[in-house]
């Protein structure tokens, strides 16, 4: 249908009316949040105090949390969205780190199939003449080997050499001159905002917890002997809440600083904020089945090129920021350094006019204690281990960490918890614990819905099912209900992406979402697959959800006007075009056409919220004499007739010596 002269969805022909109740609705969880006292409150809505406020529930304690923002719309939604152990914390000897991320991705991988799944990496080894430098070579191997001992293993399969053409077939475009080798091991992916959903919604679903986003504390309050005995929360649209609890939890991220300094006004420093930013590109621009790992020549890092459907995203930078916490903006020299990183190992260059999306979030790190000096000035080489810290006011804090890790984490808090909570110890049951849409063996399967045959009639290549089976699991059945009588509601939310609009609908009545930015950041990642139609695609899908939110239709234009601009500003402060031609400045190298003129604007695109666990910088390990420069894993070509075969030197071409050079 069209109206005006523009692409109209029929979604958007008919005006959407009623709601449906939820137990996961905003308006049940504030009246609940109001009621009695809780054994524990929760602040931070982002994976690690998602993950907090389950293992508390699931342990029987009354438990609540609040986010200032949406659930993860901070730092964890914008990860490089990988569940992985870290091959470069091998190399700064964090085997232990290593071992329990690798003990917690395989966890993951059982408890939200649905959600994290294996993917292979490749890195590609390069040299001259047909030959890798032997120090290269060897460290990576000896790496892959203590990887796979330290628990990569687990996962189903063993590091392995591939040769030339077998890179090639994942990758293209690489620069074939140069390229020799390389090495394919395993980690796994994970869409990290529907993770920290996954776990809010079963901690209030399956063991009634009390959750609300956009619900930001302003103080907390104390007794007479100065112990904190809950906070003071301020819920958008409506009035101030006390919140009565035995004991606070701080998972703020990086913004647990504040957080403490609410109780006694004094700011710990004990976060170091690091930027990470990601761009997104279509696939056919820059070709990659799988995973991979880019050594970076100019520092010695690396950077992530990952499979993503129908699009690749390349990420990530690794940077101090002492800029808002609420606006860690992606600028153009970012944008250089990942262009840079990936044009020098492919004969088909990117260019900015490629980019469709972009994000950048904030890594909580842990600042060095007081008598500890820091490996060097590189955030990079900040520990990603996690801290939990009780203050003299009861006031539990946990600090640093990675999204592989939550769980963990939130185990170590809740018993710092149980502790000041005293009587029976319970045990944290959360490593065998599956999360909404894993159950009923964790996956939907097309003719599964709530019409008898129609499943597939709609869908007669099963692309809807796999599309919602790999966001909603077993929970697809009811999000695919939702277009019975509405069948135009199987059409794409945006043009261009595969999200549904029966998606909006049913983030609105679900899932707790109440902006624009809820739905086509979070609920679905539109704006980071594709930030111009997302922009484009906000008045129709402000109009779908109007009713639902009782929005008249001038305020779902306003609000609509308001995300599209600040998508659009985002765009620009990055260097980029907000109309899509890549005029986004003066180019500079001719590899890149990269953007490097100064650019002002905040970044404004996501709601922002006490989010935390954005992964480390990369997880990857650097070599010394450095080598140079929603798709289902199944797809790729993992070449397992040499599974059978232990790989050695010898397999990789070499240069004699060992003498650690850069390969021309």
């Amino acid at each position: 249908m069209h109206r005006f002269g523009h692409y109209v969805p029929m979604w958007q022909a008919a005006c959407v009316t009623g709601t449906s109740g939820s137990l996961f609705s905003r308006a049940d969880q504030l009246e609940r949040l109001g009621q009695g006292q809780f054994d524990v409150l929760v602040v931070g809505g982002g994976i690690t105090g998602a993950g907090v406020a389950l293992d508390a529930a699931s342990r029987g304690l009354r438990t609540a949390l609040v986010e200032k923002g949406d659930f993860a719309s901070g730092t964890s939604s914008k990860s490089s969205k990988l569940v992985h152990g870290g091959l470069r914390y091998l190399q700064q000897h964090e085997f232990r780190l290593v071992y329990e991320n690798l003990a917690e991705r395989q966890r993951l991988l059982d408890n939200a199939p649905h959600l994290v799944s294996p993917l292979p990496f490749l890195i590609p080894l390069f040299g001259k003449d047909g030959l890798v430098n032997r120090s290269v070579a060897r460290v990576y191997l000896t790496a892959l080997w203590l990887y796979d001992l330290t628990g990569g293993i687990r996962i189903g399969h063993r590091h392995q050499r591939v040769t030339r053409e077998q890179a090639l077939d994942h990758m293209p475009t690489l620069e074939a001159d140069r390229l020799v080798a390389g090495f394919l091991y395993w980690d796994a992916r994970a869409d990290d905002a529907r993770l920290t959903l996954a776990v809010v919604r079963t901690a209030v679903l399956d063991h009634g917890a009390v959750a609300v986003n956009h619900a930001a504390v302003t103080s907390l309050t104390r007794d007479a002997g100065g112990r904190v005995t809950g906070a003071t929360v301020q819920p958008d649209g409506g009035p101030a809440i006390d919140v009565s609890a035995k004991v606070v939890v701080n998972a703020a991220g990086v913004w647990a600083d504040d957080i403490t300094a609410l109780g006694d006004g004094v700011n710990p420093h004990a976060i170091t904020p690091a930027k990470g930013i990601h761009i997104t590109v279509p696939a056919d621009k820059f070709p990659c089945d799988i995973a991979a790992v880019i050594p970076v020549r100019s520092d010695h890092r690396s950077i992530f090129v990952v499979s993503w459907g129908d699009q690749v995203y390349l990420g990530t930078t690794d940077t101090a920021w002492d800029g808002p916490l609420d606006d860690p903006s992606c600028l153009p020299e970012d944008v250089d350094y990942i262009l840079e990183a990936a044009n020098a190992v492919v004969n088909q260059p990117l260019t900015r006019a490629d980019i469709t999306g972009v994000w950048a979030g904030l890594r909580p790190l842990l600042a060095p204690q007081e008598g500890h000096r820091a490996p060097s000035e590189r955030t990079a080489d900040l520990s990603r281990r996690h801290r939990v810290d009780v203050a003299t006011d009861g006031l539990v804090s946990v600090t640093g960490g990675k999204l592989t890790t939550y769980r963990k984490m939130a185990e170590d808090t809740v018993d710092a918890v149980v502790g000041q909570l005293g009587g029976e110890r319970r045990r944290c049951i959360t490593k065998d614990l599956r999360l909404r849409g894993a159950t009923g063996g964790g996956r939907f399967r097309s003719g599964t819905g709530s019409r008898s045959g129609t499943g597939d009639a709609l869908d007669p290549a099963g692309e809807i099912a796999t599309h919602l089976a790999g966001r909603y699991g077993s929970e697809a059945r009811d999000v695919l209900a939702l277009t019975d009588e509405r069948p135009e509601l199987l059409e794409p939310l945006v043009p261009g992406l595969r999200y549904l609009a029966a998606e909006a609908l049913y983030a609105v009545r679900h899932e707790m979402a109440t902006t624009l930015a809820d739905v086509l950041d979070r609920r679905t990642r539109a704006s980071l697959r594709d930030a111009r139609a997302a922009a484009d695609a906000a008045p129709a899908v402000a109009a779908l959800i109007a009713p639902e939110l009782g929005w008249t239709s001038e305020e779902a234009a306003a609000r609509a006007q308001e995300y599209a601009a600040a998508v659009r500003e985002e765009l620009r402060t990055a260097g980029l075009d907000p109309g899509g031609d890549g005029a986004g400045g003066s180019t500079s190298g001719a590899s890149t056409g990269a953007s490097t003129g100064a650019s002002t604007g905040a970044s404004t695109g996501a709601s922002t919220g006490a989010s935390t666990g954005t992964e480390g910088a990369d997880g990857t390990m650097e070599a010394s004499g450095p080598n140079e420069p929603d798709q289902p894993a199944g797809r790729a070509r993992t070449h397992t007739r040499r599974a059978a075969h232990t790989p050695m030197e010898g397999d990789i071409p070499m240069e004699r010596g060992t003498a650690a050079g850069r390969p021309s």
